[in-house]
């Protein structure tokens, strides 16, 4: 996985670089549950919150059970057999001690099929760490 971060700093004084490593590992931690076909852990870095938005394609979600919905509907409800996932092209941009974004693509191969496209996260600093606040899949 190719990782850039490109950091600015609004807050005087965060820690931008260790922000990214924070997200990078967010990142990782996701794909690893989604391989192991552990849905309820890949949602954990979603913001467990009805404001939660998720685009794709012509369709805009609100909310945390959406999202989760919709992912047990397309990739089999985290039942072990979700496919394999990997992000690659990753930039991951820290805008402030609370927000940041992340470009990249993904690919997920699952039965034999692949689906890939790109991706724009937008994060927040939560109090359990970052948290996806938006995420616009296509």
């Amino acid at each position: 996985m190719l990782v850039v971060l490109l950091a600015w700093d609004f807050s005087g004084g965060e820690n931008t670089a260790q922000a990214g490593k924070e997200i990078e590992s967010l990142l990782d931690l996701q794909k690893a549950a989604w391989n192991r076909g552990d849905l309820d852990t890949f949602m954990k870095y979603y913001w467990n919150s009805e404001d939660l938005t998720f685009q794709s394609g012509a369709q805009r979600l609100q909310g945390w059970k959406a999202l989760l919905a919709r992912y047990q509907k397309n990739y089999g409800g985290g039942n072990g057999d979700m496919g394999s996932l990997d992000f690659t092209d990753l930039v991951i941009r820290v805008l402030s001690g609370e927000h940041a974004y992340v470009l990249g693509r993904w690919k997920v191969i699952q039965k034999g099929l692949a689906r890939a496209g790109v991706f724009t996260l937008i994060l927040k600093r939560t109090p359990e760490g970052w948290r996806i606040i938006h995420d616009h899949t296509s």
